[in-house]
């Protein structure tokens, strides 16, 4: 029995020996790199971190001690410290999520797995624990330096220090990387910031001096004290971040050490007021394969060979992100005023070529959407083209950049949206599943959904063609299918993928669903009921050819791997309303709840958005009209359940 299978807890780390907890570190490095490569998930971030979870585990004790991740993915080792060793289902369906779930153990406190978060949780949680008398109650925020780029982790940082009597600790997890290497000022300042205790000393009695003095003295007191600042900064030769925030500093400490790990935390929770904590910490330590990759260390893994961190098997087709590369890289080589940007994410939105080849044109401003968002509204008036490229469920958090900076006024921006829809593994709030429906309510917006390769080429150029407003591009996660159908001939801007002269039914299929929507009528078709197929490339607006085909037909059934209640189905109905267009329609979607972590068709299956399901459905609604039809329709015949891969 090894080491790590004695820890059902965090308090059986307590009785281990500084040898059996060096012992420990290795067997998880040994296991994360042994489980994870057959299942996927977050790797580099995970080995980094094992001798920094370890001491956490050791000084605090979680759950009575609240301890919360920023993003998340980076908890690998807190699972396996408090009794989740299974790791044979990391990220599918039944087995573990690839971040904290509440559900499966009290020990994880936040499960959003969106950054630069976790400060402000942290301040709410300690503003409870002192209010409702919890004072021996721990408050550990676990934030990595990419974090900190985010203007939220600031927010926090500054109601953190209006009031010093509580108990939090801020580890900030400086690994010099996010997804890619940390960005900006505050990166070149973590490697440098030192605040000295005395400052800290110093200011506490003087703050007990002028209390007894009353209000005149404590009037002169904050008058004189922003110039203190300054003077004391420059006397203990530190730049002054943390102490001007009023925050006492530990570090930077090793973050592999365990004893520097344990004596920082123990000083920092002694101390019993807001204290952060530098770790300095390597991202994919103790893997070679990991270290080597210069992009981003293992970030982010599908199943690779453990011994050589090769992928175990190459993707057939290309992803949607490498078209878009090869597509922004060329657009911007004909195109002067054509920029990007992105959050912290080059690499993974497929900016990287463009950036390559155009470093100044390119911009990654770190892990801050909202600031993404409305730079690229100035840029825009500045006289160029910004293509803001980020993940769907991101793109979440800058909507009112979106309406009230560049909606507004009318800013020529494209937005690249990567992973919309269902994403998969990652669980509930990396679904891209929101933004159909979030994004539609944004005046003069464009959104068009491809639904391939060529799809998205034609759309990206058309997009950026657009000034008088936003647009939006948005695809999925994983390889481009291949062209969705043989028939295809364009009508007045929209696609028709399959027309049939008997004008029974019309599915509208938004984006990569056009393959789900061309087997489906395949089935239908096989019933005797007539079936038109359109895709109508750009779904918002809705284009008016899709009124006009809508009124030949009888029903109308709109397929989306956006949440039905707002989505573009929602749209359709009600612009045929608006038309006097009284054609039923039936919007097919995924509910609006959270979604687990599965596979993509796992989730479909359980939405109903299976070829099966849909076609029963259709023929189903079809038989019980109340309109006659031309001729009597044959009987439903229902097939055996079949396994079909829509992407």
């Amino acid at each position: 029995m090894t080491l790590l299978e004695t820890i059902n807890g965090p308090r059986d780390l307590d009785g281990l020996s500084p040898a059996q907890l060096t012992q420990l570190a290795g067997e998880i490095r040994r296991f994360l790199v042994a489980e994870v490569s057959k299942t996927g998930g977050h790797l580099g971030p995970n080995l980094g971190v094992v001798e920094l979870t370890i001491a956490i585990h050791r000084v605090f004790h979680s759950p009575d001690d609240a301890i919360v991740f920023d993003t998340g993915h980076q908890s690998y080792v807190h699972k396996l410290l408090t009794g989740r060793q299974d790791f044979s289902r990391l990220r599918q369906a039944g087995g573990l999520a690839g971040y904290p779930q509440r559900s499966e153990s009290e020990h994880d406190i936040v499960e959003s797995s969106h950054a630069s978060s976790s400060l402000s949780w942290a301040d709410g949680i300690s503003r409870a624990y002192e209010m409702t008398g919890q004072d021996g109650r721990w408050v550990v925020a676990v934030v990595g330096d990419g974090a900190l780029t985010g203007g939220m982790t600031w927010e926090a940082l500054n109601n953190i220090s209006d009031d010093n009597s509580r108990n939090l600790v801020i580890v900030v997890n400086d690994n010099g990387r996010s997804y890619a290497p940390t960005i900006g000022g505050i990166g070149r300042f973590l490697s440098s910031v030192r605040t000295q205790p005395t400052y800290r000393e110093l200011h506490l009695k003087s703050e007990r001096l002028v209390a007894k003095l009353g209000k005149p003295a404590r009037a002169l007191y904050r008058g004189i004290r922003g110039g203190t600042h300054g003077f004391l900064a420059r006397f203990t030769n530190n730049k002054a971040l943390y102490s001007n925030l009023d925050i006492k500093y530990i570090g930077p400490v090793d973050g592999h050490d365990l004893r520097a790990m344990q004596e920082a935390l123990r000083q920092a929770r002694n101390y019993r007021a807001p204290v952060i904590v530098h770790a300095i910490t390597q991202k994919g330590r103790g893997y070679e394969p990991a270290l080597a990759d210069a992009a981003d260390q293992f970030h982010a893994v599908g199943q690779i060979d453990p011994i050589t961190g090769e992928p175990v098997e190459q993707a057939s087709n290309p992803s949607w992100t490498s078209v878009f590369a090869d597509e922004v890289l060329a657009l911007a080589e004909r195109n002067p005023r054509i920029v990007g940007i992105t959050a912290a994410m080059l690499r993974p939105t497929g900016l990287h070529k463009f950036a390559a080849r155009f470093p100044d044109r390119v911009f990654d401003v770190g892990i801050a959407e909202q600031h993404a968002v409305t730079s690229a509204a100035g840029l825009a008036f500045g006289g160029l083209h910004p293509i803001v490229a980020m993940y769907s469920t991101f793109a979440n958090r800058a909507l009112d950049q979106v309406l009230m900076d560049v909606a507004l006024h009318r800013a020529g921006v494209t937005f690249v949206l990567d992973r919309a829809g269902v994403t998969g593994p990652d669980g509930p709030s990396h679904h891209g599943i929101w933004d159909l429906a979030l994004l539609q309510v944004v005046p003069g917006i464009r959104i068009a959904a491809p639904r391939d390769a060529e799809q998205l080429r034609e759309q990206l150029r058309e997009a950026v063609a657009i000034d008088d407003g936003p647009t939006v591009v948005r695809f999925s996660k994983g390889s481009v299918g291949g062209e969705s159908s043989a028939e295809r001939r364009t009508h007045d801007g929209v696609d028709v993928l399959r027309e049939a002269s008997q004008k029974d039914v019309l599915i509208v299929a938004i984006g990569p669903m056009a393959a789900l929507a061309m087997d489906v009528a395949q089935r239908v078709a096989a019933q005797g009921i007539g079936v038109t197929v359109l895709d109508p490339r750009w779904v918002v607006p809705v284009p008016k050819s899709v009124i006009e085909f809508a009124r030949e037909h009888r029903l109308l059934v709109s397929i989306e791997d956006g949440i039905r209640v707002g989505g573009v189905g929602t749209r359709i109905r009600q612009d045929l309303r608006a038309a006097g267009v009284d054609t039923a329609v039936d919007e097919l979607g995924l509910p609006d709840e959270f979604i687990e972590h599965a596979s993509r068709e796992e989730i479909l299956e359980r939405a109903g958005l299976t070829a099966q399901r849909i076609s029963r459905d259709i023929v189903a609604q079809v038989l019980g009209t109340k309109v006659p039809f031309a001729r009597p329709l044959p009987p439903v015949i229902v097939e055996p359940v079949q396994q079909h891969q829509h992407d």
